[in-house]
């Protein structure tokens, strides 16, 4: 499992467009997201750790390496929601 802390990923729309861009990347990905913590978290199918984080990046966001459970409060969305 391959995690990343996107805490610009701050609502609905958010989790739809970085859960479609990781499957648009790895069709195979098991994609989980839990929004409270701004955590992703990928069962990759075909791609490595920093492909995916490409992917999340191109979608418009800031993926950072994970250790579960320590997330912080976000400060901001791509669309202004907290």
């Amino acid at each position: 499992m391959i995690s990343f802390e996107v805490q610009d990923m701050t609502c609905g729309h958010c989790v739809s467009t970085i859960t479609k861009a990781l499957k648009a990347a790895d069709r195979d990905a098991k994609v989980q997201i839990d929004l409270g913590q701004h955590l992703v978290q990928i069962e990759p199918g075909d791609l490595e750790a920093h492909e995916l984080a490409d992917a999340i990046k191109e979608a418009g966001y800031t993926p950072m390496p994970a250790a579960v459970g320590s997330a912080a409060p976000a400060s901001g969305g791509c669309c202004g929601c907290r």
